[in-house]
């Protein structure tokens, strides 16, 4: 079975972590990612409160993890202290540079992740005394920093820190797994492959456009959250499937009018990709189907495990 020293020592039987997608990575599709051999993220995003992580929480099995957006953790009271007292083998935390929830989740004798975009943030992470950093590029489906690709980005953060590193953006097949594994990530933090499985909660049209989509099919856009008034900071777009909001508004936010929100409001209920977004990376092309998370996992570790094994030889 597919393995790295830190998966192994971290008791995981595959060095894959899920991202903990906001949405989209609710507690069927942890459970799903822990007995495939890998370790599920529960996700809060833009929009989580403590309902929503008990709701989640109640269709987790075996370990978990718990990722939260900084900024929401900080406007959502107890938040933090609900996640924290769930007893999650990892909290993730991401978006911000107040590092005090890391005392925090060491105090509860919870291993601290977070998502960094270059060296200098690394070593800050690292100082702040986070145990693993998630080298996220610039080719990751939703919010993140798009200055470095992923492998570039992975070789300067290995090159600055010591601690575990895993990589994440664009990896969805065998051969993207086998690179950053080869390159020194010590495992895979995976995103928009996951996403069109049938345990997350993505519906139905947003599955079918992943599966439909193309790897050129994605744009970085701050169109949504400029609409749906949510304060993520502009260093933060998201990469998104394109369609007809994103191709009308990216690169003219400060036009958005009342009429155009509307429309996006309705269209989000109506489950109309058209115009509703759906968050992808750049590997979304490698989605063929609605497999379940253990069809994909076992196809991507079992090809990373021949590819590594054939250089090898």
């Amino acid at each position: 079975m597919l393995s790295t020293p830190w998966s192994r020592e971290f008791g995981l039987r595959v060095p894959i972590v899920n991202a903990p997608m906001g949405g989209v990575a609710g507690g069927r599709l942890a459970a799903a990612v822990s007995a495939a051999g890998g370790l599920g993220m529960v996700g809060m995003g833009s929009v989580a409160n403590r309902e929503l992580l008990q709701t989640q929480l109640q269709h987790v099995t075996g370990r978990f993890g718990i990722g939260l957006v900084d900024w929401v953790m900080r406007t959502e009271e107890g938040l933090l202290e609900d996640a924290l007292a769930a007893r999650p083998a990892l909290l993730s935390v991401s978006f911000g540079t107040d590092w005090s929830w890391v005392a925090q989740a060491h105090d509860a004798g919870i291993p601290a992740v977070t998502q960094v975009y270059d060296a200098l943030g690394a070593r800050r992470a690292a100082d702040a005394g986070v145990d693993i950093l998630v080298a996220r590029g610039a080719e990751g489906g939703g919010h993140g920093d798009t200055k470095l690709g992923t492998l570039p980005l992975l070789d300067d953060v290995l090159d600055a820190v010591t601690v575990p590193v895993l990589a994440g953006g664009g990896i969805a097949s065998p051969r993207s797994l086998a690179a950053v594994l080869a390159a020194g990530a010590s495992g895979a933090w995976v995103g928009t492959r996951l996403a069109a499985c049938p345990e997350a909660l993505t519906g139905d049209a947003s599955r079918q456009a992943l599966i439909a989509a193309r790897s050129t099919d994605t744009r970085v856009t701050r169109a949504f959250d400029v609409a749906k008034g949510l304060p993520w900071p502009s260093r933060f777009p998201a990469r998104v499937l394109t369609n007809d909001f994103v191709a009308r508004w990216t690169g003219h936010e400060d036009a958005l009018d009342a009429p155009a929100c509307d429309e996006l409001a309705a269209a989000i209920d109506a489950d109309d990709r058209r115009i509703a977004p759906v968050d992808a990376g750049q590997g979304v092309g490698m989605i063929r189907d609605d497999a379940s998370v253990a069809e994909v996992i076992d196809a991507m570790c079992t090809g990373a495990q021949r590819l590594l094994t054939g250089w090898r030889a």
